[in-house]
């Protein structure tokens, strides 16, 4: 059985088909899916989500990719929401440099808020960090370990993933490991440490290289944790064991998910 630990299935993407959708990743035995929220709009949609689904776990937080669609009052009202909801995880929050004209210092603002939320409430936190390990990595240091969590669909440097294993984070592999081009991330994944391994779709963004310019789906899971196996040389059954009980320490997930 797997873990997706990073699935947008609150997506508008998803509103044709969502329970089919789910229905056929629980066939392929992905067993649960982190859901995390990109922006205050969404909270309430995503918490309805997860409680029609017991194999469904939120995650709420402010994206800086949306950074046009945050307020001020945003991060008082993330607070209250997470000490009403009691979630499993803070985010998705971090930063991008990739997307132009996006705020540096305004989503610093609302990372900063967001980690420091985590850290008041002893969550672990999915963070964003595209173009944008390093200056992530500065904001972690000011938290002298008092944060763990992942950070999803890693694309940066071994150095930089040494650095997050030694501060207590994984890192998220989806779909991206499947393309040939991506050299530096394959042979990352292959020497990384198991247990800071976390794997996820991103669905329905980052297909896998079959589905190139499809919609991704969370069963998509599988078919790349078998890629990641191959990589490693090692069995399935093994890789979904570990990577399931990273998921389980990480999010504190229940024994019990079905």
């Amino acid at each position: 059985m797997w873990i997706d630990s990073h699935c947008h299935l609150d997506a508008p993407e998803f509103d044709p088909d969502r329970d089919q959708v789910i229905a056929a990743a629980r066939a392929a035995g992905v067993e649960a899916q982190i859901v995390p929220a990109i922006r205050a709009a969404n909270w309430a949609t995503l918490k309805t989500l997860c409680e029609r689904h017991s194999d469904l776990f939120p995650a709420y937080g402010l994206h800086p990719m949306y950074l046009a669609d945050h307020q001020p009052e945003d991060l008082r009202s993330l607070r209250d929401w997470i000490e009403r909801e009691r979630p499993l995880a803070v985010g998705e929050c971090g930063l991008d440099f990739y997307v132009p004209d996006l705020d540096a210092d305004a989503q610093r603002h609302f990372l900063r808020g967001q980690l420091d939320l985590a850290a008041e409430f002893d969550l672990p936190v999915i963070l964003h960090a595209r173009k944008a390990v390093d200056a992530v990595l500065l904001e972690l240091r000011r938290y002298a370990g008092r944060l763990r969590g992942v950070v999803h669909s890693f694309s940066g440097s071994a150095e930089q993933a040494q650095q997050l294993f030694r501060i207590g984070f994984c890192l998220g592999i989806g779909g991206p490991v499947t393309y040939e081009r991506a050299q530096r991330l394959r042979r990352l994944v292959v020497d990384m440490p198991l247990d800071h391994l976390l794997l996820e779709t991103d669905a329905p963004d980052q297909p896998p290289c079959w589905a190139r310019g499809q919609r991704n789906t969370p069963a998509s899971l599988v078919q790349i944790a078998a890629q990641i196996a191959e990589m490693r040389g090692m069995e399935m059954d093994e890789l979904a064991r570990v990577t399931q009980a990273n998921a389980r320490r990480v999010f504190s997930l229940p024994a019990a998910i079905r």
